[in-house]
């Protein structure tokens, strides 16, 4: 399980960069960087179909990144503190111990 962690840290870095570069591409109502959006000859697709597969792809990867944190999460816990698990049951508290009277000698001590 430990071997898995920094293979989900890379990925982990690679979702979000692609996020990153999806959301700026998109063309946003005040005109982003508004890549996505070519309107030339040989456009390979429309401007709502370019906008319909970058919504998509944010929502992907979006999810991906989600996921991918979430499983992070899951398998470092503890990492500081051996034997504890966050989705554990919380330990029940000892009983309390009350103390026992002294006894008391009947025939008092010179």
């Amino acid at each position: 399980m430990t071997a898995l962690i920094p293979v989900l840290r890379v990925a982990h870095v690679f979702v979000t960069l692609a996020m990153i570069g999806v959301v700026l591409i998109q063309r946003s109502e005040g005109g982003g960087l508004g890549i996505g959006t070519t309107q030339g000859m040989g456009a390979f697709m429309t401007g709502r179909g370019t906008a319909n597969l970058l919504t998509r792809t944010t929502a992907i990867l979006a999810s991906a990144f989600f996921a991918i944190s979430l499983t992070l999460a899951v398998l470092s816990r503890g990492a500081n503190a051996p034997g504890r698990d966050i989705l554990a049951p919380v330990p029940k508290a000892p009983a309390l111990v009350v103390p026992v009277k002294p006894v008391v000698p009947s025939v008092p001590l010179k």
